[in-house]
């Protein structure tokens, strides 16, 4: 595929970010994790090009061939789609962040792999805000016990929570979805959790992510343009 449109494509979203920041009350640096699910190493090595060096992934095994090859090796790679317990042995040691945990299972299975390879696996608790059916995530009443028990798991580092918006151009119900992770985020602080990551916002309404105080946004079609069928 041809990238030539993603260096204008990533101004406009550094240009989105800055104005939605300039009319709130957030000035911290915003992360963008540049998505390559559906794309080849090519996307890798343009994203690198013009140095988006964090990219993510959804799936373990599209994943580990992007990551083990040389051009791969350059990019910090992040883990933003439902992790199997089985699947759990692949990831300590490829990828810097796992966004996705969203049981007490899940987290001890990583914190035994990540043990056995002598690493701290950096990690995200994933909360399903909008209470989706179809979607991953601990619900949100059950996030706060969740984030303590995580906490205590020494192989892993517990930074900060994920969540993904309901699929509309409803600004009203991504507000809704943005703005209670940042509120639990917020609890969880003040209860003596250290949380400084917030990724929320992908292509379709990261700008209203912006606005609720999102420190990272997953960014795919808005960089790379519609994946091929």
């Amino acid at each position: 595929m041809n990238f030539g449109a993603l260096p204008e494509r990533l101004a406009a979203v550094r240009a989105e970010i800055a104005r939605r920041q300039g009319a709130g009350r957030w000035t911290h640096p915003v992360t963008i994790v540049a998505v390559t699910k559906g794309f080849g190493l090519d996307a890798v090595q343009a994203a690198l090009e013009v140095g988006l060096t964090e990219l993510g992934e959804n799936r373990v095994q599209e994943a580990v061939p992007k990551i083990d090859d040389p051009v791969g090796r350059r990019a910090s790679w992040h883990l933003i789609g439902h992790l199997q317990r089985n699947k759990a042995k692949l990831v300590p040691g490829r990828f810097v962040l796992v966004q996705s945990v969203d049981s007490l299972a899940l987290a001890e299975e990583l914190e035994r792999r990540a043990a056995a390879r002598g690493v701290t696996q950096r990690v995200l608790l994933q909360v399903n805000v909008a209470g989706e059916a179809q979607k991953s995530g601990c619900a949100l009443d059950e996030a706060p016990a969740l984030a303590r028990a995580v906490a205590r798991l020494r192989g892993l580092g517990l930074e900060g929570l994920m969540t993904l918006a309901p699929l509309t151009d409803d600004v009203d119900v991504q507000r809704r979805t943005f703005g209670g992770l940042r509120r639990l985020r917020d609890a969880l602080q003040e209860d003596g959790l250290w949380l400084p990551a917030l990724s929320m916002g992908m292509s379709a309404d990261y700008a209203t992510a912006v606005e609720e105080g999102t420190t990272m946004i997953r960014l795919g079609t808005a960089l790379f343009g519609p994946r091929q069928p």
